[in-house]
Protein backbone atom coordinates (compact mmCIF):
# COMPACT_ATOMS: atom_id res chain seq x y z
CA UNK A 1 0.00 0.00 0.00
CA UNK A 2 1.31 3.43 -1.26
CA UNK A 3 1.80 6.43 1.54
CA UNK A 4 -0.73 8.57 -0.21
CA UNK A 5 -3.34 6.17 -0.13
CA UNK A 6 -2.24 5.17 3.50
CA UNK A 7 -2.21 8.82 4.44
CA UNK A 8 -5.93 9.24 2.59
CA UNK A 9 -7.48 5.98 4.58
CA UNK A 10 -6.06 8.23 7.90
CA UNK A 11 -7.99 10.84 6.49
CA UNK A 12 -10.83 9.12 6.23
CA UNK A 13 -10.91 7.24 9.67
CA UNK A 14 -9.97 10.22 11.47
CA UNK A 15 -13.07 12.13 9.72
CA UNK A 16 -15.27 9.10 10.68
CA UNK A 17 -14.36 9.38 13.95
CA UNK A 18 -15.24 13.05 14.73
CA UNK A 19 -18.62 12.53 13.04
CA UNK A 20 -19.42 9.87 15.25
CA UNK A 21 -18.44 12.86 18.14
CA UNK A 22 -20.66 15.06 16.88
CA UNK A 23 -17.48 17.76 15.88
CA UNK A 24 -17.47 17.30 12.13
CA UNK A 25 -17.37 20.51 9.82
CA UNK A 26 -21.47 19.81 8.91
CA UNK A 27 -22.30 19.15 12.86
CA UNK A 28 -26.43 19.72 13.32
CA UNK A 29 -27.75 22.80 13.71
CA UNK A 30 -31.63 23.45 14.91
CA UNK A 31 -33.52 25.18 12.34
CA UNK A 32 -35.55 28.26 13.34
CA UNK A 33 -38.61 27.20 14.91
CA UNK A 34 -37.91 23.15 15.21
CA UNK A 35 -35.21 20.98 16.97
CA UNK A 36 -34.70 17.74 16.03
CA UNK A 37 -35.26 14.99 19.10
CA UNK A 38 -32.48 11.59 19.27
CA UNK A 39 -33.11 8.78 20.93
CA UNK A 40 -30.04 9.18 23.13
CA UNK A 41 -28.56 5.90 22.07
CA UNK A 42 -28.27 7.29 18.09
CA UNK A 43 -25.81 9.86 20.22
CA UNK A 44 -24.12 7.78 22.53
CA UNK A 45 -26.14 8.00 25.67
CA UNK A 46 -27.97 5.60 27.75
CA UNK A 47 -31.68 6.15 27.76
CA UNK A 48 -31.25 4.88 31.84
CA UNK A 49 -28.56 7.53 32.37
CA UNK A 50 -30.65 10.11 30.48
CA UNK A 51 -34.01 9.48 32.77
CA UNK A 52 -32.13 9.10 35.84
CA UNK A 53 -30.50 12.33 35.19
CA UNK A 54 -33.69 14.06 34.50
CA UNK A 55 -35.31 12.44 37.62
CA UNK A 56 -32.36 13.67 39.67
CA UNK A 57 -33.06 17.42 38.38
CA UNK A 58 -36.74 17.19 39.44
CA UNK A 59 -36.31 16.35 42.47
CA UNK A 60 -33.84 19.18 43.17
CA UNK A 61 -36.20 21.84 42.68
CA UNK A 62 -35.27 24.96 44.56
CA UNK A 63 -37.41 25.34 47.05
CA UNK A 64 -37.26 29.10 47.25
CA UNK A 65 -40.69 30.97 46.50
CA UNK A 66 -41.83 30.96 42.96
CA UNK A 67 -43.41 34.38 43.14
CA UNK A 68 -39.89 35.75 42.51
CA UNK A 69 -40.88 39.22 43.69
CA UNK A 70 -41.27 37.50 47.06
CA UNK A 71 -37.61 35.52 46.76
CA UNK A 72 -36.25 39.12 46.40
CA UNK A 73 -38.00 41.11 48.85
CA UNK A 74 -36.54 38.14 51.54
CA UNK A 75 -33.06 38.11 49.95
CA UNK A 76 -31.26 40.80 47.97
CA UNK A 77 -34.16 42.94 49.07
CA UNK A 78 -32.55 42.94 52.21
CA UNK A 79 -29.35 44.63 51.26
CA UNK A 80 -29.22 48.37 51.75
CA UNK A 81 -31.06 50.43 48.37
CA UNK A 82 -32.41 47.16 47.45
CA UNK A 83 -35.52 47.84 46.20
CA UNK A 84 -36.99 46.18 43.30
CA UNK A 85 -36.56 48.13 39.81
CA UNK A 86 -37.29 45.72 37.35
CA UNK A 87 -39.70 43.03 36.53
CA UNK A 88 -39.98 40.14 38.29
CA UNK A 89 -42.27 37.16 36.97
CA UNK A 90 -43.80 34.37 38.98
CA UNK A 91 -41.75 31.40 37.94
CA UNK A 92 -42.47 27.59 37.00
CA UNK A 93 -40.93 24.48 38.01
CA UNK A 94 -37.75 22.52 37.62
CA UNK A 95 -37.38 22.77 33.86
CA UNK A 96 -34.39 22.12 31.41
CA UNK A 97 -33.21 20.27 28.29
CA UNK A 98 -29.94 17.99 27.55
CA UNK A 99 -28.25 18.32 24.19
CA UNK A 100 -26.14 15.83 22.66
CA UNK A 101 -24.36 16.53 19.44
CA UNK A 102 -26.87 19.07 18.71
CA UNK A 103 -29.78 17.30 18.90
CA UNK A 104 -32.16 17.26 21.83
CA UNK A 105 -32.67 13.64 23.71
CA UNK A 106 -34.36 14.89 26.74
CA UNK A 107 -36.30 18.11 28.33
CA UNK A 108 -38.56 18.51 31.13
CA UNK A 109 -40.92 20.97 32.81
CA UNK A 110 -42.37 23.92 30.18
CA UNK A 111 -38.96 24.58 28.41
CA UNK A 112 -40.85 27.35 25.99
CA UNK A 113 -41.90 29.25 29.12
CA UNK A 114 -40.14 32.61 29.36
CA UNK A 115 -38.75 33.68 33.06
CA UNK A 116 -36.11 35.73 34.79
CA UNK A 117 -32.04 33.87 34.03
CA UNK A 118 -30.75 36.45 36.41
CA UNK A 119 -26.92 36.42 35.87
CA UNK A 120 -27.32 34.77 32.99
CA UNK A 121 -27.88 38.06 31.37
CA UNK A 122 -24.27 38.98 32.51
CA UNK A 123 -23.35 36.11 29.63
CA UNK A 124 -25.20 37.93 27.19
CA UNK A 125 -23.66 41.54 28.18
CA UNK A 126 -20.38 40.32 27.39
CA UNK A 127 -21.56 38.97 23.94
CA UNK A 128 -22.44 42.31 22.98
CA UNK A 129 -18.86 43.62 24.21
CA UNK A 130 -17.69 40.47 21.60
CA UNK A 131 -19.71 41.79 19.26
CA UNK A 132 -18.07 45.29 18.93
CA UNK A 133 -14.47 43.85 19.87
CA UNK A 134 -14.57 41.52 16.84
CA UNK A 135 -16.06 44.13 14.82
CA UNK A 136 -13.07 46.36 15.73
CA UNK A 137 -15.67 49.09 17.35
CA UNK A 138 -13.26 48.02 20.49
CA UNK A 139 -9.99 48.41 19.63
CA UNK A 140 -7.97 46.95 22.58
CA UNK A 141 -10.14 44.55 25.75
CA UNK A 142 -6.58 46.56 27.54
CA UNK A 143 -7.95 50.03 26.13
CA UNK A 144 -9.41 52.33 29.18
CA UNK A 145 -12.94 52.71 29.14
CA UNK A 146 -13.31 56.34 29.36
CA UNK A 147 -12.08 56.13 25.77
CA UNK A 148 -15.05 54.84 24.82
CA UNK A 149 -18.02 56.63 26.99
CA UNK A 150 -18.66 60.17 26.27
CA UNK A 151 -20.62 62.03 29.37
CA UNK A 152 -24.00 60.30 29.79
CA UNK A 153 -27.19 61.98 29.66
CA UNK A 154 -29.65 59.99 32.22
CA UNK A 155 -33.37 60.73 33.03
CA UNK A 156 -33.50 61.64 36.58
CA UNK A 157 -35.97 58.82 37.75
CA UNK A 158 -38.44 56.61 36.02
CA UNK A 159 -40.17 58.62 31.95
CA UNK A 160 -43.74 59.53 32.19
CA UNK A 161 -45.50 58.02 28.97
CA UNK A 162 -48.14 60.95 29.33
CA UNK A 163 -45.53 63.73 29.14
CA UNK A 164 -43.14 63.54 26.20
CA UNK A 165 -39.58 64.25 26.60
CA UNK A 166 -38.16 67.75 25.22
CA UNK A 167 -35.92 67.52 22.15
CA UNK A 168 -32.19 67.46 23.18
CA UNK A 169 -29.27 68.98 21.03
CA UNK A 170 -26.14 69.19 21.68
CA UNK A 171 -24.81 71.91 23.91
CA UNK A 172 -22.06 74.51 21.95
CA UNK A 173 -19.27 73.17 25.23
CA UNK A 174 -17.86 70.26 24.22
CA UNK A 175 -20.29 68.70 22.28
CA UNK A 176 -22.39 67.38 25.90
CA UNK A 177 -25.89 66.62 25.09
CA UNK A 178 -27.73 69.64 27.44
CA UNK A 179 -32.10 69.79 27.54
CA UNK A 180 -34.14 72.17 26.00
CA UNK A 181 -36.14 74.59 28.76
CA UNK A 182 -39.62 72.73 29.94
CA UNK A 183 -41.59 71.64 27.51
CA UNK A 184 -44.89 69.58 27.87
CA UNK A 185 -44.15 69.55 31.64
CA UNK A 186 -40.69 68.41 31.44
CA UNK A 187 -38.91 69.76 34.04
CA UNK A 188 -35.76 71.53 32.99
CA UNK A 189 -33.57 69.62 36.15
CA UNK A 190 -35.21 66.28 34.97
CA UNK A 191 -31.88 65.23 33.85
CA UNK A 192 -28.39 64.47 35.26
CA UNK A 193 -24.99 64.18 33.75
CA UNK A 194 -23.17 61.29 33.91
CA UNK A 195 -19.62 60.40 33.99
CA UNK A 196 -18.88 56.92 35.02
CA UNK A 197 -15.50 56.23 33.87
CA UNK A 198 -14.12 60.17 33.87
CA UNK A 199 -11.15 60.06 36.43
CA UNK A 200 -9.75 58.66 39.60
CA UNK A 201 -9.67 55.38 40.21
CA UNK A 202 -12.18 54.90 37.37
CA UNK A 203 -9.98 56.34 34.53
CA UNK A 204 -7.65 53.13 34.86
CA UNK A 205 -10.53 50.68 34.39
CA UNK A 206 -10.50 48.69 31.33
CA UNK A 207 -12.71 46.18 28.96
CA UNK A 208 -11.12 43.37 30.74
CA UNK A 209 -10.80 44.79 34.00
CA UNK A 210 -14.91 44.66 33.98
CA UNK A 211 -15.51 41.37 31.63
CA UNK A 212 -13.84 39.79 34.67
CA UNK A 213 -15.26 41.96 37.43
CA UNK A 214 -12.18 43.58 38.73
CA UNK A 215 -12.34 46.81 37.74
CA UNK A 216 -13.80 47.53 41.99
CA UNK A 217 -15.37 50.59 39.56
CA UNK A 218 -16.52 52.91 42.34
CA UNK A 219 -19.95 54.73 42.00
CA UNK A 220 -23.33 55.02 42.14
CA UNK A 221 -25.55 53.98 39.05
CA UNK A 222 -29.05 53.98 38.57
CA UNK A 223 -29.31 54.79 42.49
CA UNK A 224 -27.38 51.89 43.38
CA UNK A 225 -23.87 52.53 44.68
CA UNK A 226 -21.73 49.78 44.24
CA UNK A 227 -20.98 49.08 47.86
CA UNK A 228 -24.75 48.20 48.14
CA UNK A 229 -24.59 45.07 46.46
CA UNK A 230 -23.41 42.41 49.01
CA UNK A 231 -22.23 44.65 51.29
CA UNK A 232 -19.42 42.69 53.78
CA UNK A 233 -19.00 43.31 57.29
CA UNK A 234 -19.59 46.44 59.15
CA UNK A 235 -21.38 49.02 56.57
CA UNK A 236 -19.50 52.26 57.61
CA UNK A 237 -16.08 50.82 56.86
CA UNK A 238 -17.41 48.78 53.87
CA UNK A 239 -18.12 52.13 52.18
CA UNK A 240 -14.75 53.94 53.74
CA UNK A 241 -12.33 50.71 52.36
CA UNK A 242 -9.83 51.33 50.03
CA UNK A 243 -9.92 50.64 46.34
CA UNK A 244 -7.85 48.03 44.71
CA UNK A 245 -5.72 48.39 41.75
CA UNK A 246 -8.18 47.75 38.66
CA UNK A 247 -6.93 43.81 37.40
CA UNK A 248 -5.95 42.51 41.12
CA UNK A 249 -9.42 41.18 42.71
CA UNK A 250 -11.93 39.98 41.97
CA UNK A 251 -15.55 40.87 43.44
CA UNK A 252 -19.00 40.07 42.40
CA UNK A 253 -21.13 43.11 41.89
CA UNK A 254 -23.83 43.48 39.55
CA UNK A 255 -23.67 47.87 39.94
CA UNK A 256 -20.57 47.12 37.76
CA UNK A 257 -22.10 45.14 35.30
CA UNK A 258 -24.64 47.44 34.46
CA UNK A 259 -21.68 49.83 34.12
CA UNK A 260 -20.35 47.80 31.31
CA UNK A 261 -24.29 47.15 29.83
CA UNK A 262 -24.09 51.74 29.61
CA UNK A 263 -20.37 51.52 28.42
CA UNK A 264 -21.60 48.93 25.41
CA UNK A 265 -24.70 50.92 25.09
CA UNK A 266 -21.94 53.97 24.15
CA UNK A 267 -19.76 51.83 21.69
CA UNK A 268 -23.07 50.61 19.89
CA UNK A 269 -25.31 53.70 20.13
CA UNK A 270 -28.35 52.01 19.71
CA UNK A 271 -30.50 49.40 22.55
CA UNK A 272 -28.50 46.61 23.34
CA UNK A 273 -31.57 44.36 23.17
CA UNK A 274 -31.49 45.50 18.97
CA UNK A 275 -28.03 44.14 18.72
CA UNK A 276 -28.62 41.21 20.80
CA UNK A 277 -31.07 40.42 18.24
CA UNK A 278 -29.48 41.18 14.97
CA UNK A 279 -26.43 39.37 15.68
CA UNK A 280 -26.93 36.47 18.00
CA UNK A 281 -30.49 35.61 18.48
CA UNK A 282 -31.95 35.80 15.15
CA UNK A 283 -29.21 34.35 13.68
CA UNK A 284 -29.56 31.24 15.59
CA UNK A 285 -33.15 30.78 15.58
CA UNK A 286 -34.29 31.90 19.01
CA UNK A 287 -37.58 32.29 19.25
CA UNK A 288 -39.43 35.72 19.60
CA UNK A 289 -40.46 35.63 22.64
CA UNK A 290 -37.23 36.62 25.01
CA UNK A 291 -37.06 39.86 26.13
CA UNK A 292 -33.75 42.51 27.81
CA UNK A 293 -35.62 45.23 30.18
CA UNK A 294 -33.31 47.38 31.87
CA UNK A 295 -34.51 49.35 35.38
CA UNK A 296 -37.26 51.72 35.92
CA UNK A 297 -35.17 54.44 35.77
CA UNK A 298 -32.47 53.72 33.98
CA UNK A 299 -33.01 55.64 31.02
CA UNK A 300 -30.65 57.71 28.73
CA UNK A 301 -30.81 60.33 25.60
CA UNK A 302 -29.00 58.77 23.05
CA UNK A 303 -29.00 60.34 19.92
CA UNK A 304 -31.94 62.49 20.82
CA UNK A 305 -34.00 59.54 21.73
CA UNK A 306 -34.55 58.08 25.13
CA UNK A 307 -33.48 54.69 25.44
CA UNK A 308 -33.18 52.27 28.49
CA UNK A 309 -29.84 50.83 29.66
CA UNK A 310 -30.12 47.79 30.05
CA UNK A 311 -29.68 45.83 33.46
CA UNK A 312 -26.41 43.33 33.67
CA UNK A 313 -27.35 40.90 36.56
CA UNK A 314 -31.13 41.57 37.12
CA UNK A 315 -29.75 41.39 41.01
CA UNK A 316 -32.55 44.36 41.16
CA UNK A 317 -35.00 42.57 38.87
CA UNK A 318 -34.91 42.81 34.96
CA UNK A 319 -32.33 41.15 32.69
CA UNK A 320 -32.46 38.84 30.41
CA UNK A 321 -35.87 36.99 30.71
CA UNK A 322 -36.21 34.11 28.10
CA UNK A 323 -37.37 30.21 27.43
CA UNK A 324 -35.26 27.24 28.27
CA UNK A 325 -35.26 26.62 24.72
CA UNK A 326 -33.57 29.61 23.92
CA UNK A 327 -31.02 29.05 26.57
CA UNK A 328 -29.76 26.48 25.17
CA UNK A 329 -29.26 27.97 21.36
CA UNK A 330 -27.12 30.35 22.87
CA UNK A 331 -24.91 27.38 25.28
CA UNK A 332 -24.95 25.71 21.85
CA UNK A 333 -23.13 28.52 20.25
CA UNK A 334 -20.77 29.04 23.07
CA UNK A 335 -19.89 25.22 22.39
CA UNK A 336 -19.25 25.91 19.12
CA UNK A 337 -16.54 28.25 19.68
CA UNK A 338 -18.80 31.25 18.73
CA UNK A 339 -19.83 29.53 15.36
CA UNK A 340 -23.44 28.48 14.19
CA UNK A 341 -23.43 26.38 10.64
CA UNK A 342 -21.11 27.74 8.49
CA UNK A 343 -21.84 31.30 9.99
CA UNK A 344 -19.44 32.75 12.28
CA UNK A 345 -21.25 34.46 14.57
CA UNK A 346 -19.21 35.08 17.71
CA UNK A 347 -15.05 35.03 16.78
CA UNK A 348 -13.36 32.00 18.28
CA UNK A 349 -10.69 34.55 19.77
CA UNK A 350 -13.50 35.86 21.80
CA UNK A 351 -14.72 32.76 23.22
CA UNK A 352 -11.18 31.60 23.88
CA UNK A 353 -11.04 34.76 26.09
CA UNK A 354 -14.00 34.05 27.71
CA UNK A 355 -13.09 31.01 28.94
CA UNK A 356 -9.30 32.22 29.90
CA UNK A 357 -8.79 32.36 33.69
CA UNK A 358 -8.24 35.63 34.97
CA UNK A 359 -7.32 36.63 38.84
CA UNK A 360 -10.15 34.49 39.86
CA UNK A 361 -9.49 31.04 38.36
CA UNK A 362 -12.68 30.20 38.56
CA UNK A 363 -13.98 32.99 36.28
CA UNK A 364 -13.19 33.99 32.74
CA UNK A 365 -15.09 36.20 31.09
CA UNK A 366 -19.15 37.51 32.55
CA UNK A 367 -20.80 35.28 33.38
CA UNK A 368 -18.22 31.69 32.15
CA UNK A 369 -17.82 30.04 35.38
CA UNK A 370 -15.05 28.23 34.38
CA UNK A 371 -14.29 24.26 35.95
CA UNK A 372 -10.27 24.53 36.73
CA UNK A 373 -8.92 22.05 38.84
CA UNK A 374 -12.61 20.67 38.31
CA UNK A 375 -13.79 21.97 41.42
CA UNK A 376 -16.93 23.54 40.90
CA UNK A 377 -18.06 20.09 39.14
CA UNK A 378 -15.98 17.03 39.96
CA UNK A 379 -17.82 15.05 37.57
CA UNK A 380 -17.31 17.08 34.25
CA UNK A 381 -14.45 17.72 32.86
CA UNK A 382 -12.13 20.73 33.50
CA UNK A 383 -12.81 22.25 29.87
CA UNK A 384 -17.14 22.84 30.78
CA UNK A 385 -18.24 25.89 31.70
CA UNK A 386 -21.30 27.24 32.72
CA UNK A 387 -23.26 30.29 32.25
CA UNK A 388 -25.09 30.40 35.67
CA UNK A 389 -27.66 32.74 37.36
CA UNK A 390 -29.60 32.79 40.73
CA UNK A 391 -32.02 30.45 40.99
CA UNK A 392 -30.02 28.30 40.00
CA UNK A 393 -30.56 28.54 36.36
CA UNK A 394 -27.63 27.07 34.64
CA UNK A 395 -26.21 26.42 31.10
CA UNK A 396 -23.87 23.67 31.27
CA UNK A 397 -21.34 23.35 28.09
CA UNK A 398 -19.08 20.48 27.49
CA UNK A 399 -17.03 20.65 24.73
CA UNK A 400 -15.60 17.26 25.78
CA UNK A 401 -18.73 15.47 25.60
CA UNK A 402 -20.50 17.54 22.67
CA UNK A 403 -22.86 18.47 25.09
CA UNK A 404 -25.34 21.41 26.43
CA UNK A 405 -27.50 20.97 29.61
CA UNK A 406 -29.77 23.57 30.91
CA UNK A 407 -31.26 23.28 34.07
CA UNK A 408 -33.72 25.85 35.61
CA UNK A 409 -34.44 26.01 39.16
CA UNK A 410 -31.79 23.74 40.20
CA UNK A 411 -31.44 24.11 44.08
CA UNK A 412 -27.19 24.08 43.76
CA UNK A 413 -24.23 23.74 41.42
CA UNK A 414 -23.37 20.39 43.59
CA UNK A 415 -27.25 18.68 42.60
CA UNK A 416 -25.97 20.19 38.90
CA UNK A 417 -22.88 17.89 39.14
CA UNK A 418 -25.03 14.98 40.26
CA UNK A 419 -26.83 15.26 37.45
CA UNK A 420 -24.05 15.35 34.72
CA UNK A 421 -22.30 12.32 36.66
CA UNK A 422 -25.37 10.36 36.12
CA UNK A 423 -25.82 11.77 32.83
CA UNK A 424 -21.72 10.49 32.17
CA UNK A 425 -22.80 6.60 33.06
CA UNK A 426 -22.14 4.65 29.72
CA UNK A 427 -21.28 7.62 27.71
CA UNK A 428 -19.60 7.19 24.16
Amino acid sequence: MSARISRTLLLIVALAIAASRGVAQGAYVPPPGTWEKRPPAQVGLLQASVDSAVKLAIAAESTTPRDLLENHLSSFGQEPHGEAVGPFRARGGATGLIIRRGYIVAEWGDPDRVENTYSVTKSFVSTTVGLAFDRKMIRSLDDPVRLSVPPVLALKGAPSGSQPLAAVPPSSAGGVAAPLPPKAGVAYDAFELLEPFAAGHNAKITWDHLLRQTSDWQGTLWGKPDWADRPQGDLERWKARPRNEPGTVYTYNDVRVNALALASLMVWRRPLPQVLRDYVMDPIGASNTWRWYGYDNSWIVLDGQLVQSMSGGAHWGGGMILSARDMARFGLLTLRKGKWGDRQILSEEWIRLATTPGVNDGYGFMNYFLNTGRRAMPSAPESSWQHRGAGNNIIYVDPVNDLVVVARWINSVRSMDAVIRQLLVGSQ
